[in-house]
C-alpha cells in the first residue's frame, strides 16, 4: 500500500525564469534551495515541498515540448497550503507585488474544506493558496448509503 503524505514536488516549465523566481520567491515566499544550471533546473523550497522550475530553453525544458501558454498548459493548477489564512493580509501582500487575486471561496483540499484564493503566475499557471480546514459538525452532514 502506498501512503501519500502530501505533495513532494511539482515541476513547472518556465518561459521567463527571472519572472517566475520573482513570483515564487519574492511574492509567495519560497526560497531557492538548489540549482543545477547545467541541466536547467531550479528547485524552490515551498514549506515541506519543492517547486522545480525548468527553463523551456534548457536541457530538461527542451525535452518537454511546447512552452507553456494558452495552447500548451503544463498544469491545471497547484495548491499551496498557507497558514495563517488572513484574506486582507494576503491581498495586501500580493497587491504590493502587482498580483491580481480572485475571490475567497471555500474549497475542499487534502485537509478538508477551507478558504482559498486563486491567482496566476507569470507563465499563466493557476496557483491556489489554501487555508486550514474549517471545523465541520459531522453530525449535521448527510451520511452516504452503501449499496448496489
Amino acid at each position: 500500500m502506498i501512503n501519500i503524505q502530501g505533495i513532494d514536488h511539482l515541476v513547472l516549465r518556465a518561459v521567463n525564469v527571472e519572472r517566475m523566481l520573482d513570483f515564487y520567491c519574492n511574492a509567495l515566499g519560497c526560497a531557492v534551495e538548489r540549482r543545477q544550471d547545467e541541466i536547467g533546473l531550479i528547485q524552490l523550497r515551498a514549506g515541506s515541498s519543492l517547486i522545480d522550475l525548468v527553463p523551456v530553453d534548457g536541457k530538461l525544458g527542451k525535452a518537454g515540448g511546447a512552452a507553456p501558454g494558452s495552447d500548451a498548459k503544463n498544469l491545471d493548477h497547484l495548491c499551496l497550503r498557507v497558514e495563517p489564512f488572513d484574506e486582507q493580509s494576503l491581498r495586501d501582500h500580493l497587491l504590493r507585488h502587482c498580483i491580481e487575486v480572485g475571490p475567497v471561496e471555500s474549497r475542499y483540499g487534502a485537509q478538508g474544506e477551507g478558504p482559498s484564493i486563486y491567482l496566476t503566475d507569470p507563465d499563466g499557471n493557476v496557483v491556489e493558496l489554501k487555508g486550514p480546514a474549517q471545523s465541520v459538525d459531522v453530525s449535521s452532514q448527510p451520511t452516504a448509503s452503501v449499496g448496489h
